[in-house]
């Protein structure tokens, strides 16, 4: 039973990563505030949108990002704002534009150049035949098998 209650605690661990304070009295820009904090990469921890991540860094991202929100700014607008100040590293799903798109394609043409490379050199190969055993291995063997 205490395991169970220690996984579902680390669970629910990423729901504590916006404070109460944070939080927005507006419904609705909250969800939107939660949606586009989603999309944003933590600095500091990398591998976490700002959203889960307890960082002072993404904290302070947080913040920023719920006043561009106040102010007015669509989610455009603001996420616009976050990839000027830093950077697309700060998207979790970099745009495929520009000098990203070598990145996007990248992985599906090794495959398939992958996969062109292995099947020229399967079908080069041709049929293999093995060669028959001479009347001494064919001794041996029947010798080691007991027949």
């Amino acid at each position: 039973m205490k395991r169970f209650a220690f996984v579902l605690i680390l669970i629910a661990a990423p729901l504590w990563a916006v404070e109460p304070g944070e939080m927005l009295d507006d419904p609705a820009l909250e969800a939107r505030a939660r949606e586009i904090s989603s999309l944003l990469r933590c600095p500091v921890c990398q591998n976490e949108s700002i959203d889960e991540s307890n960082a002072a860094v993404a904290q302070e991202l947080r913040i920023v990002l719920r006043e561009r929100l106040m102010a007015g700014d669509s989610d455009a607008e603001v996420m616009d704002y976050m990839v000027a100040r830093f950077g697309e590293f700060v998207l979790m799903r970099p745009r495929a534009e520009g000098a990203n798109i070598v990145l996007w394609l990248a992985a599906p043409v090794l495959l398939l150049l992958g996969l062109g490379i292995g099947w020229t050199t399967i079908c080069r190969r041709g049929p293999t035949t093995e060669a028959p055993l001479s009347p001494e291995e064919k001794a041996a063997l029947d010798k080691i098998i007991g027949s």
